[in-house]
Formats: C-alpha cells, structure tokens, sequence
C-alpha cells in the first residue's frame, strides 16, 4: 500500500533510496510499493537537488551496470504521464524500424484524454526534436494504421466536450449504411470512417459504436474477420475493441503477456505502468471473470521468485478490486 510523503519525508525516501542502490528489493518495495507515481517524481527533483544526479538515469543505466526490465519500469516511474507517453512513442517507432508497434500508439492515441495528448506531443517535440504526427506519417513502409492514428489526432482538436446521441445515431447510420447496407455486402468505406474518426472526440466515437451494436445488434466489426478483413480493416477493429472496453482490452493483452502467448515484447511493463493508478481495478476485475483467476495469482504463477515479479505484484496490487 502506498504511504503520503507527510509521514515519510521526501529527503528521507531519497536518503533510503541513496543508500540501497545496489539493493533492487528494496528499491522496488520503496518507489513500487509504498510510493505514488507522482510521489516518485517528486523523489526524483529531491534527489537531484540532494545528490546532483538524475535518478531515472542511474535507474536506467547504473545499477548493477546494465538495464534490466526491474530496472527499466523503476525508471519509468520517474518520469510524469505525459513524457513516459512520449518515448513509448518513440521507441514504439523507432526501436524496431521493421516491425512498428502500432498496439503502444494506438493506446496512447485513443487511450489518453485530449489535454493529455497534447502534452504528449509537446514532450515528444521538446525531447526529441521531431513532431510526432510527422514521424508517424513517415513510417515505411506504409500501413493503414497511419491513417487511423492520423484521423484519431485530428480527433483530440474535436471542439465539444459533449457527447450527443443524435450525432451518435447518425453516424453509426451513416457506418451502416455506407458498409453492411450495401446491396447485402459488407464493404468498409475508408473515406467515410476516417472522417468520422477525425471530426469525433473520442467519448463520441466511443457512444457512436455503442450506438450501432445498440441499433443494429451487433458490433461494427463483427464481419470484419469473416467477410472482408483486409490491413484497414484489422487495424480498424484493434481502434474499435480498445474504444468500446479498454479495460477488457488491457485484461486481454496482459493475459497473453502473463501466459507468454505473444510475441509483443513491452506489452506487460507499458501496460502496468501506466494503469496501475488509473483503471487497473477494472481490469483485474474483468481478468478475474473472464480467465477465472486474480492476475496477482497468475503474475505468481508464471514468473519466478524475484525483484521482477515483485515488482509486477506491487504495481498491480496498488488498490484493492474491493474498493471499486
């Protein structure tokens, strides 16, 4: 359980953490378990002015002198939401330039709220020096997915904060009529959905999907699969299933991680860390009645004794299921 800097002084946690930086258990029980993301940032601006070092450096590259995955998420929660965006970002871009992670992007870019999206891309500019939307639109080869996430940052500038279920009725009229409605065929029009996606906010795509199932009774991407399931189409339906449910998304993509049934490196780390404080009771919830088991018993179950599965645990077990 994590405890307020007022009964453990700031100074206090960065002398601790000073002293044990060759002690991964114990770093992991301090800014894991007994600290908040931002009570870590703020231990990170204490330590610099204590030590003159950045802590999320000597996290990332001088502990035992090498980078581990402990060592990795330990840095990561140094850093504030919107600049741990960013370079997810920028590895999921970069770090392999045959193989884009558009799953990282695609979370953050329908995942986070407008105001957060924007600081997303000022960090990212301020860091790197390059624009965001710019580097994902210069992604080779090519992929559908670039409109997609194009359409979605349009999205984030949509004006009104308001939902409105007339809009909502007519779009999800417009998506059947321009698909499914089609002389009894099921042809997408990309022209069509990527307009959507780009003048919507996101709470409105979000009520313009659960609008069509309600209507027509079943989910816009339910023929996706069977009866015309190209690359838009495939990227389209990822965008579609995390809009309707994230938490069921995240519980799905954290299932195949824990089991080791992908091939997604990054997938377990990304997602815990930035929903540990946010929506993690939701997820573990819906884990638990979907797989039939706690995910803190099945971190127990398929990773060894160690900092690492402590530090899963810890970062999972930040609130209880039964306080939600």
């Amino acid at each position: 359980m994590a405890i307020s800097l007022s009964q453990s002084s700031t100074e206090d946690i960065c002398k601790q953490v000073h002293g044990s930086l060759g002690n991964l258990s114990i770093l992991v029980r301090v800014l894991a378990g007994q600290l908040s993301q931002h009570e870590c940032q703020k231990t990170r601006e204490k330590y610099k002015e204590m030590y003159g070092e950045d802590l999320y450096e000597i996290l990332r590259h001088k502990i035992h002198g090498t980078t581990s995955k402990t060592c990795t998420i330990l840095s990561s929660l140094m850093l504030n939401p919107h600049e741990r965006d960013a370079i997810v970002a920028k590895n999921a871009i970069f770090k392999e330039r045959d193989r884009v992670d558009y799953k990282a992007l695609i979370e953050i870019y329908v995942g986070r709220k407008s105001s957060h999206f924007f600081l997303i891309q000022q960090a990212y500019q301020s860091k790197f020096r390059r624009h965001l939307d710019q580097d994902i639109m210069n992604i080779e080869p090519p992929h559908s997915y670039q409109k997609i996430l194009m359409a979605l940052a349009a999205s984030h500038k949509a004006h009104s904060a308001q939902v409105s279920v007339h809009i909502g009725k007519c779009d999800a009229q417009r998506l059947f009529q321009t698909g499914e409605g089609r002389c009894g065929e099921f042809k997408i029009d990309e022209g069509v959905v990527l307009e959507i996606l780009s003048k919507r906010s996101i709470p409105q795509l979000n009520l313009t999907f659960s609008i069509f199932k309600h209507i027509y009774g079943h989910t816009y991407t339910k023929h996706f699969k069977n009866k015309y399931g190209g690359e838009f189409e495939e990227a389209l339906k990822l965008v579609v299933k995390f809009l309707n449910n994230p938490p069921k998304y995240y519980a799905k993509a954290l299932e195949a991680s824990i089991k080791g049934r992908t091939t997604d490196e990054g997938d377990l780390e990304r997602i815990i860390v930035s929903q540990s404080e946010t929506d993690m009771n939701k997820i573990r919830k819906i884990y638990k009645n979907v797989y039939g088991m706690d995910m803190r018993d099945a971190i127990i179950e398929s990773f060894p004794i160690g900092d690492f599965r402590d530090l899963l645990l810890a970062l999972t077990m930040k609130t209880s299921i039964d306080n939600d």
